[in-house]
């Protein structure tokens, strides 16, 4: 089966690292087309490659071998359920399958705060600014206190080291938080720590996480805090 990838900036598109991460993990091949967030003009490359592929005119993109578009990084984790059943994309048995995807959904709906002031940017260490956000932004603190409180749980009912054992696509919708909690230098409990360790030693995170750092490419319209590099 030939399946095409179409992603942005590996620094900076934390869904297209969620898709990413997931298919590497599992072990599907597909050919990766990366698109620049470096212009988003009407006529630049991205709008001109994304335009045939998707309403939303965002990434990821996953394209099938028959040509049928799935967008929206749920979607395509479910899509990647049905095509390759029993390769672990979610765990096997029925309870903590549902479990898994309740963790995925509730971080899409909710860490609102974490995401807007804290975004996904690997190259840059900003402890620093971190620490002010901290501070001043209680509901920051509430985002990462539940989601310490869902990791710890899923944790202890799994016997870890991963959310539900072995890598799933409930660590691969949170691998883009542990890259802001470590971006950022937010204070997290011992556990979280460990757990955002491992997700980021994993074949897979680190990969990705290299060809990040290799892009060398800034984009000023994902850099809030920084005018260069």
């Amino acid at each position: 089966m030939g399946l095409t990838l179409y992603i942005g900036n590996k620094n900076y598109s934390s869904w297209s690292m969620r898709a990413w991460v997931l298919m590497r993990a599992l072990d599907i091949p597909f050919e990766e087309r990366r698109l620049s967030f470096g212009d988003f003009g009407p006529d630049a490359p991205f709008r001109r490659a994304i335009a045939g592929l998707t309403p939303a005119g965002k990434v990821p993109v996953l394209v099938l071998d028959d040509g049928l578009a799935v967008w929206d990084t749920l979607a395509i984790a479910e899509t990647l359920h049905d095509l390759f059943p029993g390769q672990g994309g979610w765990p096997d048995a029925t309870p903590a399958r549902a479990r898994a995807r309740g963790l995925r959904a509730a971080q899409r709906s909710g860490s609102g705060t974490l995401r807007e002031l804290c975004p996904m940017n690997i190259e840059a260490a900003m402890p620093e600014i971190g620490q002010r956000l901290w501070a001043e932004h209680e509901a920051l603190r509430r985002d990462v206190a539940r989601i310490e409180s869902m990791w710890a749980d899923a944790l202890a009912a799994s016997g870890g080291p991963l959310l539900f054992c072995r890598f799933s696509a409930a660590d691969a919708f949170y691998a883009p938080v542990c890259m802001r909690l470590i971006g950022f230098g937010l204070p997290v409990s011992d556990v979280t720590r460990r757990y955002v360790e491992r997700v980021r030693q994993h074949p897979a995170v680190a990969d990705w996480i290299t060809q990040a750092l290799a892009e060398h490419e800034f984009v000023a319209v994902d850099e809030p805090y920084r005018t260069a590099r």
